[in-house]
Order: structure tokens, then C-alpha cells, then sequence
């Protein structure tokens, strides 16, 4: 739900602006642990108090990654 909600929209103004924004109450706790565990698989950033989504989950992105020859590394 606070993935979505953050994907969906541009940007928030800060944790506690989006919290209120959404739709069923969550405690705030795990709000904040739900925010620290999207900053640590990089699916957002936060640009001063902003939070941004950063995920590349375009699926004509996808397309493109999955087409490329891959190149076998040297050992």
C-alpha cells in the first residue's frame, strides 16, 4: 500500500505528508519500517524531505534489459 501510494504519486513533501495521504491508517512505526526497508532495496530516494520513486519498472525498460546479448566475463 505505502509502495504503491508513493509510485503512483510525484512526490511527497515529507513521511508524515504521505502518511496521512493514505487510504487505511498505518501505525507510524511501521510506516517508517516499511520507508527504511524501499530506501534499502533502492526503490526510492530522498531528495532533502521529499521521498522520489527511483525503481526502473518501466516495462518497455524490462523489454529492452532482456533483449541484450550478455557478454560471458573473463575469470
Amino acid at each position: 500500500m505505502v509502495e504503491r501510494a508513493i509510485h503512483e504519486a510525484e512526490n511527497y513533501p515529507t513521511k508524515a505528508a504521505l502518511w496521512r495521504e493514505l487510504d487505511r491508517k498505518v501505525q507510524y512505526q511501521t510506516f517508517s519500517r516499511v520507508i527504511d526497508y524501499l530506501l534499502s532495496s533502492n526503490k526510492i530516494t530522498l531528495n532533502g524531505h521529499q521521498i522520489v520513486w527511483v525503481f526502473p519498472d518501466n516495462p518497455k525498460l524490462k523489454k529492452f534489459l532482456n533483449s541484450n546479448v550478455k557478454v560471458p566475463r573473463k575469470r
